[in-house]
């Protein structure tokens, strides 16, 4: 018998623990939106547990930066915050997102958004200065697809 060193252990137990919990996740989709206010609700054995955050704003929130990866996701702090991301045409610069969801109605103060730029130098990374309206253009995009979400619910 071959015995593994722990670090490839802990990898495969840590894979497999994250599968699971993926299988899970996809068994039953206990979710149900309230249109009226766009909040979500979560059912469970108890009761439904309603999220902290406007729904249309997390979901549009996630489809506007689908083109960066997630670093983490917090559906009921309303919090997503991106891993770095450089563009293809642009390699020695790189931006970070994070987006703050505020309140569980759909209202443009519900949302901030701060961005965070570095730019590759002979040293490495450094912290560069972002566009002013760079934060302004993102939280535009989001509320614009917020309110296309709703549209579209209304209509089903």
């Amino acid at each position: 018998m071959r015995v593994l060193p722990n670090r490839v252990l802990s990898h495969r137990l840590l894979l497999a623990c994250a599968l699971a919990l993926g299988v899970a996740g996809c068994s039953s989709d206990n979710t149900m939106h309230d249109v009226g206010s766009g909040a979500t609700a979560i059912s469970s054995g108890t009761g439904a547990r309603t999220l902290g955050v406007n729904s249309y704003l997390w979901h549009a929130t996630l489809d506007t930066l689908s083109f960066i990866p997630l670093a983490s996701a917090d559906p009921f702090g309303g919090v997503v915050i991106t891993d770095w991301y450089s563009a293809p045409q642009v390699p020695n610069e790189r931006m970070k997102v994070t987006v703050y969801i505020l309140d569980r109605n759909l209202r443009a103060d519900g949302l901030k958004v701060a961005v965070f730029r570095q730019v590759k130098g002979p040293d490495g990374w450094a912290d560069a200065q972002v566009a002013n309206d760079t934060s302004t253009k993102l939280e535009d995009a989001i509320l614009t697809r917020a309110r296309e979400l709703r549209l579209a619910s209304e209509g089903n």
